[in-house]
């Protein structure tokens, strides 16, 4: 026998039990033929698998989304990795603002107070968008990495142990349908013969397909370690972000500024944090924002000598200019010449720096 003889004869023998399985599955549709049902349990670990790959691919989707919103990013990066190779790297949201806010804030200029402000504002930015790469970084090699293996691996190989389990199971079926139909003692012996030989490879084939279903509860496992991991990567982002904001606010703070409401008419000084007790001389826009009273900056702006002021929250120093004060306390204060009008000079006892008037109730 040459081999294309060979060839010929398995070609006719694939195409017969092609046949022979679509035959059995139409007439068991039709209800035509008896089905060999799979054990509880085996059903049970099928259920399992095909949910966990359900979720699985759910969660990783959404996962892409949270860490890379633009869609045509994510294709980019599908595109590169499916070729093995490195994407390009880009700048992202948070770094494109914060260059945005430094080029300004240089054009405006450096020395003033909205330009040192763009500019330590647009530094921040940066450095949230070097976290949030090294958050996406991260999750993708500890989180997304793990479940795509999943998906693209572990289930696949599921999936097709399991359509082979299938076929097997037609296979048997059609063997005991055949037999039932047989008359003959020949053709009876041979479809007994054939009824065995189905029977060993399903049982064997539903062995293989369970042992690797039983995979399932070792892959929830690993998928709960690289969630902690996840979980982590967030937490430090989270954490650094805060951080940088809290940083960047300690700095804003040290900034005179002047702030102007929609009649131009009420200036306001540095806003004292938002966790601080509101006394009753200060005032609270409809913005939010704390304002001294326009009596208290009169009464201020008529006195050239020292006189007593409490301290309304708690402040902390942003560099060596300034003094640090805590709330209630008692201190001198008094004005300099060429002093922004926010700010005032305080003393208490030897130690003496800059002080926001907002955080100042001017006693008489």
């Amino acid at each position: 026998m040459n081999i294309m003889d060979f060839n010929v004869k398995k070609l006719a023998a694939d195409a017969g039990t092609f046949l022979s399985r679509a035959v059995q599955f139409t007439e068991e549709k039709l209800g035509q033929a008896e089905k060999t049902e799979l054990d509880a349990h085996l059903e049970n670990l099928l259920s399992k698998a095909e949910c966990t790959k359900t979720w699985t691919e759910k969660i990783l989707k959404q996962t892409e989304v949270l860490l890379q919103p633009n869609p045509n990013a994510r294709i980019e990066e599908f595109v590169y990795e499916k070729l093995d190779r490195k994407a390009p790297s880009r700048i992202n949201n948070p770094e494109l603002l914060g260059q945005y806010m430094i080029d300004a804030g240089t054009e405006f200029g450096p020395g003033t107070a909205y330009g040192n402000a763009l500019i330590k504002c647009g530094e921040t930015q940066k450095r949230i968008g070097t976290a949030d790469r090294e958050l996406i970084q991260t999750s993708a090699l500890n989180f997304l990495t793990p479940l795509r293996n999943f998906i693209e691996g572990d289930y696949k190989t599921i999936a097709k142990e399991r359509k082979l389990l299938q076929n097997k199971r037609l296979d048997l079926d059609a063997a005991k349908t055949r037999l039932k139909k047989a008359k003959a003692a020949e053709t009876r012996a041979s479809s007994e013969q054939e009824l065995r030989i189905t029977q060993s490879e399903f049982d064997r084939q539903a062995e293989i397909t369970r042992l690797l279903l039983e995979g399932i509860s070792s892959t929830h496992a690993h998928h709960l370690r690289c969630l902690n991991d996840f979980v982590e990567a967030q937490m430090t982002y989270y954490a650094q972000c805060y951080q940088y904001m809290l940083d960047l606010q300690k700095q804003l703070g040290s900034f005179p500024s002047n702030y102007h409401c929609n009649n131009n008419q009420t200036s306001m000084a540095p806003v004292p944090s938002a966790s601080s007790n509101v006394s009753s001389p200060a005032l609270t826009s409809t913005s939010g924002l704390v304002m001294t009273s326009p009596s208290n900056l009169i009464d201020h702006k008529e006195c050239s000598g020292s006189r007593k002021a409490r301290v309304l929250y708690d402040y902390d120093a942003a560099n060596s200019s300034e003094l640090s004060l805590l709330a209630d306390e008692v201190i001198t204060v008094f004005s300099v010449v060429g002093m922004d009008s926010d700010w005032l000079m305080g003393e208490r006892g030897n130690q003496k720096g800059r002080v926001p008037i907002t955080y100042l109730e001017l006693l008489n």
